[in-house]
């Protein structure tokens, strides 16, 4: 079984990757240091959540 996560993390991530797509990888810690660059994201989990899904996002599907 995968992970289940808020569709406010999804819809996050997904608005990132379609902004700033050029700007993430399938590389977790390069991706959370992005996130944390183009978000004003205060919670260490709440980033590293958002750099998770965008890691698998980018891991299905590349656009």
């Amino acid at each position: 079984m995968g992970n289940i996560r808020p569709s406010f993390i999804k819809i996050r991530a997904i608005a990132l990757v379609r902004q700033h797509g050029d700007k993430f990888t399938e590389d977790f810690d390069h991706n959370k240091i992005m996130v944390s660059q183009l978000t004003d994201v205060s919670s260490k989990k709440l980033r590293n959540w958002i750099a998770g899904y965008v890691t698998r996002y980018r891991q299905r599907r590349v656009d």
